[in-house]
Parts: structure tokens; C-alpha cells; sequence
């Protein structure tokens, strides 16, 4: 079998991931939005897909509510409880429960209303673009070489051909 140059052994041990620090990161749309991670996708050098370890503390939201017309993404409920939005549905969700959004799925987000962290695996494409909606903020969202832009839907021009 052939190896590449910077090959990585594709194993992450329980303890080597235990020993990670956690990010926390608070989106840049929504400042309820706290998630504390785990990038163990990045860890093991993945480009293609971003896989993460969540964890969301109690009265924390995931995200802004959002969908993504390129990237597909999946969460997997590893522990807790949530509530997940997807599109005008809230739904209680816990351990064993997958979410998987293929692009243009109905917007969607979580929130941890319980006492409880809420833990999960998350993941998805890392296409080189995309285009996310955030219709509660009104804005959209544009990746393209490696930046996001983001803009308000008072300032799209639309033009017809």
C-alpha cells in the first residue's frame, strides 16, 4: 500500500483525545452559540471532511440557525439532551440520536436548555466553497478561497440573465 509523504497513523486512542485541550469557540452570528471542542479530523490531518467533538454546556445554543447549499454536515448525540430546530420543528434529542444534512436542508440548530452538558460528534464536507443562509439574522454567507463573506439580504443584488 502506498504512503504519502506526511502521512498520518489514522488512530486516535481514547486517551490521546481525552488529553486534547478543548477550543471553545462562540459563532460569530450568535453569541449564545458557545461550543467547546475537539477537532479530531484536523488532529489526524483530514482536509476533506471536518470531524469534531462537541460540547455544549447547559443554556448554550450550537449555532446560529442556519442551512448550507454546498457542505453536507452530521451530528451524532454521543451523551446529554438537546433540543434540535430543523427547519419549523423542535425536537428533543439524546445518546444514539443522528442528525445528517445533505445541502439545502431545512435551516437547523440545537440548544441544551437541561442541567446536563450535551455531547456530540460532528462532521462534515470541507468543500472549497459554499454558500450558508441565516434567514433569523437575515444574512448570507459566502466561503470562496479559503475567506468567508458574509452579507445582509438588503445587500444581495440579484440580477436575472
Amino acid at each position: 500500500m502506498p504512503k504519502t509523504k506526511r502521512s498520518r497513523f489514522p488512530l486516535l486512542k481514547a486517551s490521546a483525545i481525552a488529553a486534547m485541550k478543548e477550543k471553545r469557540r462562540v459563532h460569530r452570528l450568535n453569541r449564545r452559540a458557545v461550543r467547546n471542542g475537539k477537532s479530531l479530523g484536523d488532529a489526524l490531518g483530514m482536509k476533506d471532511m471536518g470531524i469534531h467533538l462537541v460540547r455544549i454546556e447547559p443554556g448554550d445554543q450550537t449555532t446560529e440557525y442556519h442551512t448550507h447549499y454546498c457542505d453536507e454536515e452530521f451530528l451524532f448525540i454521543l451523551s446529554g439532551h438537546g433540543v434540535a430546530e430543523i427547519g419549523d420543528r423542535k425536537i428533543k434529542v439524546g445518546p444514539g440520536d443522528f442528525m445528517g444534512f445533505v445541502a439545502g436542508s431545512p435551516p437547523h440548530m440545537m440548544t441544551n436548555p437541561f442541567k446536563k452538558d450535551l455531547v456530540y460528534l460532528m462532521g462534515g464536507t470541507r468543500k472549497p466553497f459554499d454558500v450558508s443562509e441565516y434567514p433569523r439574522v437575515r444574512k448570507r454567507s459566502y466561503k470562496f478561497a479559503g475567506k468567508r463573506h458574509t452579507v445582509e439580504y438588503g445587500d444581495i443584488e440579484e440580477s436575472q440573465r
